[in-house]
């Protein structure tokens, strides 16, 4: 298993050709600003990766990538597991003044990996486009029920002492009138009623 998805381009910037690397993978390791962050994979993430040289200083890098993300449930916190399937296809080009390898967009609209040292290392790469591939929110279960937002007991396990009914009064007051149930006012029958009792 590699600790990080290296493929070494130094022969194909010096004659057209191909370079190829796979192997898998259990986290990745890129850098946010000044943080170091890492993305760890539930089972070892396999990946195979071509690279094919075009005019100039440019490439072009193809493959696959499938890791397995952790991540958390949007109610609960919960571990969920997410698999998922992704076609690498990206430009590359090489300039050799560029200390770490970037992503930028090109006048056509489509981002080109931009790199300087032919010992490539592809965690940013590969971070990215995962991070870009995973869904913005998962939940362990569509039934499940959240964390108590008083106490912060998850309620898939039961209920807690905060989970007693609020009386009837206080709801209509700070949230309105409760489903299925209604004021005279907003019952044509009662106003009527209340008519013919004046009436009388």
């Amino acid at each position: 298993m590699s600790d990080t998805p290296r493929i070494h381009l130094g022969s194909l910037l010096r004659t057209a050709g191909d370079a190829h690397a796979e192997g898998e993978l259990d986290h990745l390791t890129y850098l946010q600003g000044d943080l170091t962050q890492t993305l760890q994979f539930a089972e070892p993430a396999p990946f195979e990766i071509e690279i094919n040289s075009l005019e100039g200083d440019e490439l072009y890098l193809q493959g696959t990538f499938e890791p397995t993300l952790i991540m958390e449930c949007a109610r609960c916190l919960r571990e969920v597991q997410v698999p998922l399937d992704i076609q690498l296809g990206t430009l590359m080009r090489y300039d050799p003044a560029v200390q770490e390898p970037f992503l930028e967009e090109a006048d056509t609209g489509e981002e080109v990996l931009v790199f300087g040292d032919p010992d490539l290392n592809l965690s940013a790469y590969l971070a990215e486009t995962t991070l870009l591939a995973a869904p913005l929110s998962v939940v362990h279960d569509e039934a499940c029920k959240g964390l108590c937002q008083i106490c912060g007991h998850d309620l898939n396990d039961g209920s807690c002492e905060h989970m007693a009914q609020v009386p009837v009064e206080e709801i209509d007051d700070q949230l309105g009138i409760p489903e299925g149930t209604t004021h005279a006012s907003q019952n044509p029958f009662a106003a009527l009623r209340d008519l013919k009792l004046s009436d009388d």
